[in-house]
């Protein structure tokens, strides 16, 4: 049985591990388009800004959130050592003894007319005690307990709880102002994201076209070596027939010294570019690949006419301003409201035990309530100075705005400009490697030929490997400066190769 788990563990894990590793294993060619897409699924930046515009539109909700009546319950027990007394210990005794005081007023009435009528005073005091002699006196004084019962209230268990709704009717424009605030953050805050990624898309163009150009460098340094290595065999056969020096031979391999460690720097730097490329893109560091190269350069020219209305449209950086001006006349707004009057409708409903709506038994009671609240500010000279910072943080904006369209229009001129020299070197430098290539081929005849000397030929390569990388420059230079421009005048990625 263990022997049977070992064995459907294996398979389990071997084809996992096949499953993870044949995307990368079949990946043998990746275009500039795939690079970017791997580059914005891997970037933790982009998952940190996305979280900003899910915070940003929670907030924009809470402050939508505002113009709508808030419901609140709220609830409380307390226990009490001491009952409430209304009455004093001596208000409670007559209280409770009022049937025999009025008894005895009675009696004493009686008794005091009697004898003022000349009767004796000892009938008078029997006939006054058998008149006061009723059921009133046991009757009052139960009232008079009853009373005073009533006054002391039993407060041991206390409850009390409330429903209560709150409605603004009116906050000077604080709340529109706060919900135009927030809904500015949202819109900055997207921004953000696309311009973050933007960023990582240019990043990603970067190292793909360097990439490619160290791989240029790496190609036309082999090639230099192979030549000089053909050179070296050449004047050996040459040292040997007595037809070259040792000077000579000494002089090439000199040469081919320096090319192969032209050869390794490149090398190295190929492989250095290729690992930040991986880490853009989420691979591997060590993952290998071709790139698919496109050598169609003829769609990047200077752009003649630019509309730099549309340009200031198109650019995030404006467009954050743009929201930043927004915020300020929201911040402007919210200060001027502090000054204003607010105005609130509340209502709601209240329950105790005891019951103090009906002579505080033991019951819940309850009632509703509503009114109205209004706050008037006087003399508020805080509010005054702030809501004078906010005009100038306004104004301050305003002047942001105008500064940006003024260095937008001057880039976006200095990058045509360099977009125009980037195809006129590589005009330049075609017209270079041309003479350079014809320059070699007759070198290399003259020196088949015995007509030149091995430092000609050397030279006529040294002057083709010169040109054939300038041409690479060139190449780069063009597309990286293409790039840019597409970039300054707000032209999406998805265009920016056409």
């Amino acid at each position: 049985m263990k022997n049977k788990c070992k064995v459907l563990i294996f398979i389990v894990t071997t084809v996992t591990a096949l499953g993870w590793a044949r995307p990368l294993a079949a990946q043998t060619v990746m275009t500039l388009d795939e690079c970017r897409h791997r580059a914005l699924e891997a970037n933790k930046g982009l998952k940190i800004q996305q979280e900003k515009v899910a915070e940003a539109d929670a907030l924009e909700k809470m402050a939508l959130s505002q113009f709508f009546p808030k419901l609140s319950v709220n609830g409380t027990y307390i226990w009490n050592q001491k009952n409430v007394r209304l009455l004093s210990d001596e208000q409670e005794d007559r209280i409770n003894h009022m049937g025999t005081t009025a008894t005895n007023r009675v009696e004493t009435n009686v008794q005091e007319r009697l004898e003022a009528r000349g009767m004796d005073p000892g009938l008078a005091a029997e006939l006054a005690s058998l008149f006061g002699r009723t059921d009133a006196e046991a009757d009052l004084n139960a009232v008079g307990r009853d009373i005073t019962d009533a006054m002391n209230i039993d407060m041991t268990h206390l409850v009390a709880g409330a429903a209560t709704v709150t409605q603004p009717l009116y906050m000077g424009g604080k709340l529109r102002a706060l919900y135009k605030s927030a809904h500015a953050v949202n819109e900055l805050a997207q921004i953000q994201y696309s311009q973050k990624e933007e960023e990582q898309l240019i990043a990603v163009d970067e190292a793909y076209w360097r990439v490619i150009s160290l791989q240029h460098k790496q190609r036309l340094a082999q090639q230099y070596c192979d030549l000089l290595t053909k050179l070296s065999q050449d004047v050996d056969a040459m040292v040997d027939a007595e037809v070259a020096t040792q000077a000579d031979r000494t002089k090439v391999r000199v040469k081919l010294n320096e090319a192969q460690m032209n050869l390794t720097k490149a090398s190295n730097g190929v492989t250095l570019s290729r690992m930040l490329l991986n880490q853009m893109c989420g691979l591997p560091l060590n993952a290998e690949y071709e790139l698919l190269e496109d050598t169609v350069l003829s769609n990047f020219q200077p752009m003649n006419d630019v509309d730099m209305q549309q340009v200031w449209d198109n650019r995030k950086e404006m467009k954050m301003l743009q929201l930043s001006d927004k915020m300020a006349a929201a911040g402007v707004q919210a200060a001027t409201a502090a000054l204003l009057p607010n105005v609130g409708l509340t209502g709601s409903y209240v329950v105790t035990n005891p019951n103090m709506y009906n002579g505080f038994q033991k019951e819940f009671g309850g009632m509703f309530t509503a009114g109205v609240v209004v706050n008037i500010p006087i003399g508020h000279a805080d509010a005054i100075y702030a809501l004078k910072a906010a005009k100038h943080r306004r104004k301050e904006v305003q002047y942001q705005v105008a500064e940006a369209q003024e260095k937008i229009e001057l880039q976006v001129n200095k990058l045509n400009f360099e977009l125009q020299v980037a195809n006129e070197k590589m005009r330049q430098a075609q017209s270079n490697l041309a003479n350079a290539e014809e320059n070699l081929r007759l070198a290399d005849e003259s020196f088949k030929a015995g007509v030149a000397s091995a430092s000609d030929l050397m030279q006529a390569q040294t002057a083709w490997l010169s040109a054939r990388t300038e041409v690479s420059d060139a190449e780069i230079e063009i597309r990286m400066s293409h790039l840019y421009l597409c970039q300054a005048i707000g032209a999406t990625q998805a265009n920016q190769d056409k």
